[in-house]
Formats: structure tokens, C-alpha cells, sequence
């Protein structure tokens, strides 16, 4: 029979928490950490359950406590004296709380750099997509509902859990690659290969409506940038350019969309306004990634040409892109470059809300592009190339 769903019947329980209960719920929350071994507390998942309603903790840890070591708290004033105690993986914090709400306490949790990191999810009993955009505003990587649908909620841990872990793990590989920069650097490349091909998966496994757009962005680069380089267009901008590095890098352009909520990256159809500018947020948060890889080493190549394409690639010839509405040559050559590439395998890619469109109409459009939204001079170096990229669009390049 259908899926069960936990509910604490709001008009029927008052929010009111009987003073008992709290109590235990801290000493609960307290004894759990101390009785705890260390072994089990580093191999079980942590999750904090932030939430002023007994009910709504009492079900939630009847949820969770079989598969995470679940910390309930009754209060967003208490989240942070049992953060200092224990860290969790994820803080699952409800919004309207008395005396501190759960906004209030997401901002307090991101200026204390102690625990800013800390992945947050909002639950909430409301429905209105306002209070969800105001969240993930916030920088909540996810919302969730109240009532509890025990099955969907730990799915989306699960699932949330899961791209935490690639994240560490990418971090470690970071670090691990920076060590060998400094002791092997013959052996950097095939590595730093490696790892942007874990990054590049990351991005597209969150965001499943793009396929192999990265790869077959990398493609189009090629393509256009040879060409480029044998007809000797722009040829001082690209005098010092490292071809390995260049094409490589490219695929970190959409890095940034590590940081968006899955909410609005995996959305069904076209975005709001605001889900949006949201969206558009993805282009400094790539390059504020970038600029912490950059801080450990030390002004790479590699990561200069990776800055470039984040950074511009959705800026406009006319000057009406973004984020920094730069037009013209004042728009780096890589930004250019993918502008091209980027909008095109969108325009013959499918999507919730449009089929995809054919390699020949693509091309058109990127012709009408020129001068507007595009390099002239890298259009008509398109031009030349449209039926090498409708090759590699429909997979009939080697």
C-alpha cells in the first residue's frame, strides 16, 4: 500500500514544547556524544535535527536513527552549544523557531567560520516558494517539507551525503596533487587530467539534464582554437597559450554549479526570475572555487585559462551579458572562445522545457549572433567549422 508518511498534524499539536521533554532532549543529545565511541561516530554519518516541535524531533529520529547518529536539539539557540560538542555531516534546521528562526541561525552559522562549511537543509511546513528561494538564498543546499515522508527523506540525504563525500574526496585529491606539484611535477598532468574528469562528472551527474556537454564542449574548442591558431586570428592573445592546459581547463566552466541547490539545477522547466538569478550566481561561485584551488597553486596556467572560461563565458559581445557586462575585446579571448561552443551545444541539446535542435539551425543562430552576442571575428571562424562541431554533436567525430 502507498508510502508511509510521519505527520505531526500542526492544528492538532501546539508548538509549545513541554519543558520535561527539552530537557531530555538535551541531555539526550549530550549522553549520545559522550557514549558514542570514536569508532562509531567516524564511521556512521552524523545528522543534527534542529526543530523547537518534540513531535517533529521524535519522528525524525525514529526516521533516521537506524541508518545516521542523529543529534536532536529543540532550538536554534541550543544548535550552536551542541556544536561545539560534535559536527555534523548535515544540519537539518526547521524555520520558524521562537527567539532565533531558522534564517537568523543560517546567518549566524556562515559568518562563524568554524562552521560554515557545514552543509544546512531547511524544513519547513511551508508551501510557498518564496520561503524556499529565501533559503537556498542563504545558501541552504536543499528544503524539505514537513510532514516527513520517511522514504523521500532519506533519499535526499542519501543523495546529499553522497556529493558531500565527492567533495572531501575531491579536496583531498586537491591537496595530495599540490604535494606532487612540488615533488613531481612530471607526473602533474595525467593526475590534474584525472581529477578534472571526477569535477566534470560531479557537475553533470548533479545536473542531469546536460549529458556529455562538457566533453563535447572540449571538443568544440578544439576544433574552433585550431583553426584560430592556423589562421593566425588574434594571434598576440594567443601567442603564450599552453594548448594542453587550455583545452583541459574548459571543463571547469561550469564548476560553480557544485554550490546551486539541486532544486532549481534539476528543475523541470524553465526557471523563475529568481530561481534565475540564482542561476546566475553559478559564474562567481566557480570562480571563487578557483581562486581557493589558485591560493595553493601558486598561479598555474592551467588554472588561469580555467578563471577565464568561468568567469566570462557567459559575458556578450553588446555588452549585455554577465556577470560583469564587459563587451567587446575587454572580454577575455577565452570567454569568447566558449561563448560559441557553450550556447551552441545548448541549442542542439534537449531540455525539460525544449527538444533539440538541429545542428544546421544552430549554426544559423550562431551566425545571426555575430556582433550581438558573439566575436565577429570567431564567428566567422565558426563558419568554417560548423560541420566539424555538427560532427562531434551527433557523435559521428573521431
Amino acid at each position: 500500500m502507498g508510502r508511509k508518511i510521519f505527520c505531526d498534524h500542526r492544528r492538532g499539536l501546539s508548538r509549545t514544547t513541554n519543558s520535561q521533554t527539552v530537557r531530555d532532549m538535551e541531555d539526550v543529545t549530550s549522553d549520545r556524544v559522550e557514549r558514542l565511541n570514536k569508532r562509531q561516530l567516524e564511521q556512521r554519518h552524523k545528522i543534527m535535527l534542529v526543530d523547537d516541535n518534540t513531535a517533529t524531533l521524535t519522528i525524525g529520529r525514529k526516521i533516521l536513527h537506524d541508518h545516521y547518529e542523529v543529534f536532536p536539539v529543540p532550538s536554534a539557540a541550543k544548535l550552536f552549544t551542541a556544536l561545539e560538542r560534535v559536527t555534523p555531516d548535515i544540519i537539518l534546521l526547521d524555520i520558524e523557531m521562537p527567539e532565533m528562526n531558522g534564517y537568523q541561525a543560517m546567518r549566524k552559522l556562515r559568518e562563524d567560520t568554524k562552521f560554515s562549511d557545514i552543509p544546512v537543509v531547511f524544513v519547513t511546513s511551508n508551501t510557498d516558494e518564496g520561503s524556499e528561494l529565501a533559503g537556498l538564498g542563504l545558501g541552504a543546499i536543499d528544503y524539505i517539507r514537513k510532514p516527513f515522508s520517511a522514504p523521500l527523506l532519506l533519499r535526499r540525504l542519501e543523495n546529499h551525503l553522497l556529493t558531500i563525500s565527492q567533495k572531501k574526496e575531491l579536496a583531498r585529491y586537491n591537496t595530495d596533487l599540490n604535494n606532487m606539484v612540488l615533488e613531481q611535477s612530471g607526473q602533474i598532468l595525467g593526475l590534474q587530467d584525472s581529477m578534472l574528469k571526477v569535477i566534470a562528472d560531479l557537475v553533470e551527474s548533479r545536473d542531469d539534464v546536460t549529458g556529455s556537454h562538457v566533453a563535447r564542449v572540449e571538443s568544440y574548442l578544439q576544433l574552433l582554437a585550431g583553426s584560430l591558431l592556423d589562421n593566425h586570428i588574434y594571434a598576440e592573445e594567443t601567442a603564450d597559450w599552453n594548448n594542453h592546459f587550455l583545452f583541459s581547463s574548459s571543463q571547469l566552466h561550469d564548476v560553480g554549479k557544485i554550490a546551486i541547490s539541486d532544486t532549481i539545477l534539476n528543475k523541470p522547466g524553465k526557471l523563475t526570475d529568481e530561481e534565475f538569478t540564482i542561476m546566475k550566481t553559478h559564474v562567481v561561485l566557480g570562480v571563487h572555487i578557483l581562486d581557493k584551488i589558485e591560493s595553493d597553486a601558486h598561479g598555474h596556467t592551467f588554472l588561469h585559462h580555467a578563471k577565464r572560461f568561468a568567469a566570462y563565458h557567459h559575458e556578450k559581445w553588446d555588452g549585455s551579458g554577465y556577470p560583469n557586462g564587459l563587451a567587446g575585446l575587454d572580454i577575455p579571448l577565452e570567454g569568447r572562445l566558449l561563448a560559441i561552443a557553450d550556447v551552441y551545444d545548448a541549442l542542439i541539446s534537449a531540455r525539460p522545457y525544449k527538444p533539440p535542435m538541429p545542428t544546421a539551425k544552430a549554426a544559423a543562430i550562431i551566425m545571426e549572433g555575430s556582433g550581438t552576442h558573439f566575436d565577429p571575428a570567431l564567428v566567422a571562424v565558426f563558419a568554417g567549422c560548423a560541420d566539424g562541431c555538427a560532427a562531434i554533436a551527433t557523435g559521428a567525430a573521431h
